[in-house]
């Protein structure tokens, strides 16, 4: 195998991707900053306890690790940076009050969490840590629907509604292992009836079925009251039904879905969860929710609520951005044009100086514009 040939689901990024990316990192990381939030830059690489305690199996099989040669201890590559924003929270800046923290970063997964996806997305985030009120989710959800604004994603966008509080009280009171509730989730997430029905064959008859009634309980509105209807009457149940019908309201402009058995993403959620799909998306843009239990193991058991997208998945939805204008201008020791062109790179312009025999080259930039000397002056003409 040749040498320069890379591992799968790796990927070089080319001029006009990069630029692209780059781009909408900047202004995904303005669109936060316009909310509040401050920028955090965890570390690639962290001890492996840190990175994944309290995070569950999912995490765990997605982390590359590796042995610290300097100490000895197990340690790991980030396969996602909500652990270590949460640690930033408890142990590093330590606030009483509200923290909004948001972060862009690679990430590395040991395989592609589905296919034709890279094992390198680079994940922007956004995170509210200290309101437990549904004030910090309202405004976490308007923050993600802003950040595809921003992006340019304009087709109409569909924000899918969970919440993992509705599982968890089907589960409350009966006596099942780890391995058997990661059966049933499986099951609900693949909308299996049939297997979930052999799953939960033992299971006390209204945990039963809730959990079959769950996989046919997506749609628009009238869910959340089917779901009041069919579903065990619990406070539990009862808030969260009514925290998402609130939520709902309050994306007054956006089309709203609700898929009450939607399991998807890492084990630390613990409440409202959502997804955002658009056309050209092969799976949602954007995902989310409150995961008030992420800090505990950091000792400081903060509400918290946040989402996650991946900007270079992103940028494969989005239309191709045009080339960036620039000024040509001639290679030559001709006296002034050091200084023009050193000013007009001051005033943010791109100035590309053709070098001797490539005058015919096409780059990443459209050069509209060139420098040309006219009564020993130099001047930006239109080409």
């Amino acid at each position: 195998m040749s040498a320069w040939v890379l591992p799968d689901h790796i990927a070089d990024v080319l001029p006009s991707e990069a630029r692209h990316i780059e781009e909408l990192r900047r202004q995904l990381l303005d669109t936060a900053r316009g909310y509040g939030c401050e920028l955090v830059m965890p570390p690639l690489l962290e001890h492996l306890e840190s990175l994944l305690s309290g995070t569950g199996e999912a995490l765990d099989l997605q982390t590359f690790k590796l042995v610290d040669q300097l100490s000895g201890r197990s340690m790991g590559l980030r396969a996602d940076t909500t652990p270590q924003v949460a640690r930033i929270d408890a142990h590093l800046l330590n606030r009483r009050g509200v923290a909004r923290l948001c972060y862009c970063g690679p990430v590395l997964h040991t395989r592609p969490d589905r296919p034709h996806a890279t094992r390198e997305p680079l994940q922007f985030g956004a995170e509210i840590y200290g309101h437990a009120g549904l004030e910090a989710d309202t405004e976490v959800l308007l923050l993600a629907l802003d950040c595809l604004r921003a992006a340019g994603v304009h087709h109409p966008v569909i924000v899918d509604l969970a919440d993992a509080r509705i599982v968890r009280a089907l589960f409350a009171g009966v006596p099942v292992d780890a391995a058997t509730i990661a059966r049933v989730h499986a099951a609900l997430a693949a909308k299996d009836a049939s297997g979930l029905g052999a799953i939960t064959a033992g299971f006390p008859a209204a945990a039963r079925e809730g959990l079959l009634a769950l996989v046919h309980l997506y749609g628009d509105a009238a869910v959340l009251d089917e779901a009041a209807k069919v579903l065990p009457d619990s406070a539990g149940m009862r808030q969260a039904l009514a925290d998402l019908k609130h939520l709902a309201q309050k994306l007054d402009g956006a089309r709203v879905s609700f898929d009450l058995a939607d399991l998807r993403g890492y084990a630390y959620y613990s409440g409202m969860r959502f997804g955002i799909y658009t056309e050209g998306a092969s799976d949602a843009l954007v995902r989310g929710g409150r995961y008030d239990e992420v800090g505990a193991v950091f000792g400081r058991n903060r509400p918290a609520v946040g989402f996650s997208l991946d900007v270079r998945e992103l940028v494969g939805v989005l239309p191709a951005r045009p080339l960036r204008a620039a000024i040509r201008a001639p290679w030559s020791d001709a006296r002034g044009l050091a200084q023009t062109i050193a000013a007009l790179r001051g005033q943010g312009e791109t100035v590309v100086c053709v070098l001797p025999g490539h005058e015919s080259e096409i780059d990443e930039f459209h050069c509209d514009r060139e420098l040309i000397e006219q009564a020993g002056q130099w001047k930006v003409q239109s080409i």
